[in-house]
């Protein structure tokens, strides 16, 4: 089982501003999003977890292994990183090149990385446009192409950079899937976003960075039924969740179906719900 431990990590630019003032996270099995303000502390964080950035202070361990003493080559094993913008990432001439240089440049052999990315572009839906340059995908299908090109390296843990950016709700309804069949696979997935409803939909656990701290953590449902610290941290619920309450309801819903529940167990049998508060 994949694991990440976080302890009384901070970070401070060479400027002196301490960006993360003692985080201490534990990351296991449970699909987990991060959100915050721009400035919160997010993008550092996932990059000290990749190993872009070395801590401060505190240590993170990925799979027990210390970033401090593990390269970022020997780390991308272990863990993918999924750009928010895949022109950061992207730089070969045709997709299924583009998908195999990762297995290759982590050591998988040619008919294993070709195995792997073959798999990765049917996941994402992108098989038939194998031999395509990346650039003549728009910027939707881009990000499947960075999606399946670390999916490609099989780390057991994938971190998704704002996943929904450029996404339609077909395209998000796409990544939701892929989330869903990465976690059947036993893969631990991390996620940095600003989309509440797509993380209300997907995601089991929440953390909520604000001020280099974290602020509030724990199932989805807890974290969103918490408008006071989430206000705090100049954030707001999902829509269905803001809808819900402005019609009276107590409860905390994550999706319209849970809404439409409600509403009909309301109106047919008073006050019971089918889902756990």
């Amino acid at each position: 089982m994949s694991k990440i431990e976080v302890r009384d990590l901070k970070y401070s630019y060479e400027n002196g501003i301490e960006v993360l003032k003692g985080i201490s996270l534990t990351f296991d099995q449970i699909s987990t999003a991060i959100i915050g303000q721009n400035g919160a502390g997010k993008t550092t964080f996932v990059k000290l977890l990749k190993g872009l950035l070395k801590p401060s202070s505190g240590c993170i361990l990925i799979n027990g292994k210390d970033t401090q003493d593990t390269t970022v080559a020997e780390l991308s094993k272990d863990i993918g990183l999924v750009f928010q913008n895949p022109n950061d990432q992207i730089f070969k001439s045709k997709v299924i090149d583009e998908i195999m240089f990762g297995p290759l440049n982590i050591g998988q052999s040619p008919e294993k990385a070709k195995s792997n990315a073959e798999q990765a572009l049917e996941m994402v839906g992108l098989e038939d446009r194998r031999y395509d340059n990346p650039y003549d995908l728009n910027l939707s299908d881009r990000k499947l192409v960075g999606l399946a090109s670390v999916i490609a390296m099989d780390p057991e843990i994938l971190i998704l950079d704002e996943p929904t950016i450029a996404q339609d709700y077909a395209g998000k309804e796409k990544i939701k899937g892929i989330i869903k069949k990465l976690q059947d696979q036993g893969k631990l997935i991390l996620t940095i976003i600003h989309d509440m409803d797509f993380v209300a939909e997907t995601f089991e656990r929440v953390v909520v960075f604000n001020q280099g701290k974290v602020l509030l953590e724990g199932n989805t449902r807890e974290v969103f039924n918490n408008s006071r610290l989430l206000k705090e941290a100049g954030l707001e619920s999902p829509h269905v969740t803001q809808l819900g309450k402005k019609l009276g309801y107590n409860q905390t819903f994550l999706t319209v179906e849970e809404l439409v529940q409600g509403h009909r167990v309301r109106q047919g049998h008073g006050t019971r719900f089918l889902f756990h508060q």
